[in-house]
């Protein structure tokens, strides 16, 4: 097997080109000469040259181009070495580097292939993202971090359980899950980083507080697949002692019937189940009552400034607590910041409160 490297790049009407290095050097540019001609008027007639590092990678070096060439979004100075699904733009011309090995006796030979030309109509879309090397290293472990924060009994405020929150601290990727999982939805990834945060945390963090129920999150997109059951199946055989609680968005409830088979499968396994965000969007009354949770977490926007809302607001969060009650299922207040609200939820029926007032998250290395 030897190593094949290929360019890949997708025009704005989704037309996919794939251009193989079969050749070092390999020239770029918008003249006809070069190993890859791109009839960008962006780019200078001889623009870039790929040739073979010493340290057997692929140097990339700018021909003193006007408009510049870019790995990861950064202009290079000079030459830069590459590595495997690095973004580079010549000018405008987006692609993104891939490694592949292949079995060199049916590689085509250079001298039998014809020089590349891209087509002249074709619109360069920003189809890959920044820092996809970075986030490839985030999902193997580097710079994941993460948080719990407590939840309490509402009457005596002792601490019943935690929430695991996902953080990073990678130098070169946000921090905060908001904008990471942003970052993952443009590559189509969300499952990965759910995974790979759930994984460090029931890792990580799990043996801290292992006297405590674990409230773990699940992407909606990854709830009712057999993959996710799956690793959950993995987790109960290496942690049969852990009290694991997973939480599901409200938006992913709209199968009644794969809800009661998720449902199921996490009965067999001795997990329970949290309906999260209750009422940020839909309230799931109809699946609350036909598949009750074991907790139902109010959604912030509820709750926040509940005692300086209407009487009735209040009514309708009164209505909501007596209905989740009425199925079995533990209610619980979500973004509580204040002792009025605190109390307030109190009254209204609410077992379970959770926020800054009671316990802001407590990261990795305080535990």
């Amino acid at each position: 097997m030897e190593k094949q490297w290929s360019l890949e790049a997708f025009g704005t009407d989704d037309a996919r080109a794939d251009f193989v290095i079969t050749k070092l050097p390999c020239r770029i540019g918008r003249g006809k000469e070069n190993d890859l001609v791109i009839p960008n008027l962006g780019l200078s007639r001889f623009h870039a040259v790929l040739v073979r590092d010493i340290s057997g990678k692929i140097r990339l070096v700018d021909e003193n181009s006007t408009n510049g060439t870019f790995v990861n979004r950064h202009r290079i100075e000079g030459y830069c070495l590459l590595n495997d699904n690095d973004t580079i733009h010549f000018a405008s011309a987006e692609f993104k580097l891939h490694l592949h090995f292949v079995d060199h006796r049916i590689m085509q030979p250079f001298d039998e292939m014809n020089t590349m030309l891209m087509s002249r109509v074709i619109s360069w879309s920003e189809c890959f993202a920044p820092n996809e090397s970075e986030f490839d290293e985030l999902l193997m472990g580097r710079g994941l971090s993460g948080a719990v924060q407590p939840i309490v009994d509402a009457h005596t405020r002792q601490i019943v359980a935690y929430e695991f929150l996902g953080r990073a601290n990678h130098p070169q990727l946000p921090k905060t899950p908001i904008e990471l999982f942003n970052m993952a939805e443009s590559m189509g990834r969300e499952i990965d980083l759910s995974q790979a945060f759930r994984e460090f945390g029931l890792d990580k963090m799990a043996p801290h507080v292992k006297d405590k129920a674990l409230f773990i999150n699940a992407h909606p997109r990854e709830t009712f697949s057999g993959i996710f059951l799956d690793s959950l199946e993995r987790l109960r055989k290496s942690s049969p002692e852990l009290d694991i609680v997973i939480e599901i968005h409200e938006s992913a409830v709209t199968n009644i019937a794969k809800l009661r088979e998720f449902a199921g499968g996490l009965r067999h396994l001795e997990i329970r189940f949290a309906y999260d965000d209750f009422g940020a969007g839909q309230a799931r009354l109809l699946e609350l009552a036909d598949v009750p949770a074991h907790f139902v977490k109010f959604d912030i926007a509820l709750i926040r400034d509940l005692h300086k809302a209407s009487e009735r607001k209040r009514q309708v969060v009164r209505d909501l607590v007596q209905m989740v009650l009425a199925t079995g299922a533990v209610p619980l207040a979500e973004g509580v910041e204040d002792e009025e609200e605190a109390q307030l939820c109190t009254a209204m029926g609410f077992q379970l409160i959770q926020g800054y007032l009671t316990g802001r998250p407590i990261p990795e290395d305080s535990l």
